[in-house]
């Protein structure tokens, strides 16, 4: 077992292979569930999003009413909330009812001048309200190293939805293959001359030993 600096134990790494890659996350969840419907364990896998973006969808227009409007909307949902947690501790029905409502009047009071006034602050510098989100551009699933046979097996008999685009694998994905090495006798390797013929480097060798030797008698 691994500890960290702190301490605190570190579960080992796992070696994970790229199964399947989605342009969405929907189809990456659908898959992961065709496996958990199947019977695979599916503690062993993992969803990443790579290529991540952040995306700021605009929502309208803010203008300082709009602003103190949601304000408003905000603080009168804390107020009921306050309300309610103190009413708790009113002996009557009516002190109750009181105590709940001046909470949600006096918090959407608040929140109305708060968002008012944090609005007209900025100047005019954002006048639109949005909503941000980080997306990524592709979603890969990863399975543990010695289930990905059962795993790619399982999702090819499934049913693909039809909106499901399957992305390419890019070529840095995975680790790298390499070529086995075999072991035993081993096939000779080719030197780019016949056989049959001997090499030039043998034909200058045999006259050098010729000529050392002399004519023969």
């Amino acid at each position: 077992m691994q500890y960290s600096p702190a301490g605190e134990p570190v579960s080992p790494a796992v070696d994970r292979r790229l199964l399947v890659s989605y342009d969405n996350y929907t189809a990456a969840q659908r898959a992961v569930d065709t496996l958990s419907d199947a019977g695979f364990p599916v503690e062993n896998t993992a969803i990443v999003g790579s290529d991540l973006r952040l995306e700021e969808t605009v929502t309208g227009r803010l203008t300082n009413g709009r602003a103190a409007l949601s304000g408003l909307i905000t603080g009168a949902v804390f107020g009921l909330v306050v309300g309610l947690f103190l009413g708790l501790f009113t002996s009557t029905t009516t002190s109750f009812i009181g105590l709940v409502l001046w909470s949600i009047l006096w918090g959407a009071i608040a929140g109305a001048a708060f968002g008012f006034t944090s609005h007209a602050f900025t100047g005019g510098t954002r006048d639109f309200s949005s909503r941000s989100s980080i997306v990524a551009g592709r979603y890969d699933v990863l399975v543990a190293s010695p289930m990905l046979d059962q795993a790619q097996a399982l999702l090819q008999g499934g049913v693909q939805p039809a909106d499901t685009v399957v992305v390419q694998r890019p070529p840095s994905a995975g680790p790298a293959t390499t070529s086995p090495v075999t072991t035993g006798d081993t096939a000779p390797q080719a030197t780019g001359f016949p056989e049959s013929e001997p090499r030039a480097e043998e034909v200058r060798d045999d006259d050098r030993a010729g000529a050392s030797r002399g004519p023969r008698p």
